[in-house]
């Protein structure tokens, strides 16, 4: 049995928009392509015929992927939850860097949502494995590419 994958409610909401998009627009779109290509007769020379025949492979190998990932998720509502001090997948959490004081606001979710522009990382970064299970107030140790960063657990939010 292959394990559930923490994902949030946002994370699954724009998996199964992509998905709708290429079952419903891209899908017909290809298809469409592939018969006009083979009117226009010989398909061993035909390069429209093998572009859209390439572009139809890639489109369900990614519809594929994106349903085997929305099956094999546990949709984490993360407003649902009880809140608290603590830190847990989902929550997004305020830390200021000791030494600089710089302040940096993160929320953990899923690994196909994270997107550090976007101050979301993934639950298996070692940012969020230093921070879930910690509390407001707590000094966490961060081992980063740059070296062993402290930061302290300033907020805990719930959305």
């Amino acid at each position: 049995m292959t394990q559930k994958v923490p994902m949030t409610t946002a994370g699954a909401e724009k998996l199964r928009a992509e998905l709708l998009h290429l079952k419903t627009v891209m899908r017909p779109q290809i298809i469409a392509a592939i018969a006009e290509a083979r009117a226009h007769g010989d398909l061993k020379e035909n390069a429209e015929y093998h572009a859209a025949r390439e572009q139809q492979s890639f489109t369900e190998g990614r519809i594929a992927e994106i349903e085997a990932k929305l099956a094999y998720a546990q949709i984490i509502d993360i407003t649902a939850l009880p809140t608290s001090d603590k830190v847990v997948f989902g929550a997004t959490v305020l830390l200021s860097e000791e030494e600089s004081e710089e302040k940096k606001r993160y929320q953990i979710v899923g690994e196909d949502e994270a997107d550090i522009k976007d101050g979301k990382i993934s639950f298996s970064s070692p940012i969020a494995r230093a921070l879930i299970g910690k509390f407001v107030g707590d000094i966490v140790d961060v081992q980063t590419p740059g070296g062993l960063r402290t930061y302290e657990i300033v907020d805990v939010q719930y959305v």
